[in-house]
């Protein structure tokens, strides 16, 4: 008489979880998308992102991110809340997310030839209300740039609302010489990190229901 197969734990039906972003960014709704992660609501965080006095880059990061999801929980109880904030840094200073072309000319500069720090912090309460943070940590190196290089990327309005003054997906990919990290986490969100954590916590992409 044959045995029966083991059952193991993928043959029950995992429960449907609910996930909010708390961002308007379309960067980060894009690249949740790219790995079939489509979220219920999309909730953007009004908190002050001014930078306390003598708050390192990374700390900026990780505080942002945490007040960004602590500030919506309460409207989203039984949901996974996901919230994100990305710090571009050269050395102990925090470049801008640049609004005025003055600002995205002023970050160019400073990082042409250089390298910098991008600090994704990431922030995900469970459904249970666990908050977990955690700290993606990117290397990016600039080529020197011509004043020719700065005016054509100014020119591309690529840098607007953008930290650091620059979007990697863009013109700028071909000022990169140097990347040591995460990818995703430049353009806003480390996907790695994100589903290390929701599936430690049970929610998992392909028990949603859309």
């Amino acid at each position: 008489m044959s045995e029966s197969p083991s059952r193991t734990n993928d043959h029950f039906p995992r429960k449907h979880k609910k996930l909010v972003l708390a961002s308007a960014s379309p960067r980060r709704k894009q690249l949740l998308e790219q790995i079939g992660l489509i979220p219920n609501a999309i909730s953007p965080a009004d908190i002050d992102e001014t930078p306390l006095k003598g708050e390192l880059p990374h700390d900026h990061a990780l505080r942002l991110a945490k007040e960004k999801g602590e500030a919506i929980n309460d409207k989203y109880p039984d949901h996974f809340i996901l919230s994100a904030d990305t710090v571009v840094a050269c050395g102990r200073r925090i470049l801008p997310k640049a609004e005025t072309i003055a600002q995205a000319e002023e970050c160019l500069k400073l990082l042409s030839g250089r390298r910098h720090h991008v600090y994704g912090g990431i922030c995900i309460i469970t459904d249970q209300g666990k908050v977990i943070t955690r700290l993606c940590d990117t290397l990016v190196k600039f080529k020197q740039l011509s004043n020719k290089d700065i005016n054509h990327y100014l020119q591309s309005g690529e840098w607007e609302g953008k930290a650091g003054g620059y979007a990697i997906q863009g013109l700028a990919a071909s000022y990169i010489s140097h990347l040591q990290g995460s990818y995703s986490n430049v353009v806003g969100l480390s996907l790695y990190d994100i589903m290390q954590i929701l599936e430690g916590n049970g929610f998992y992409i392909n028990a949603q229901e859309h």
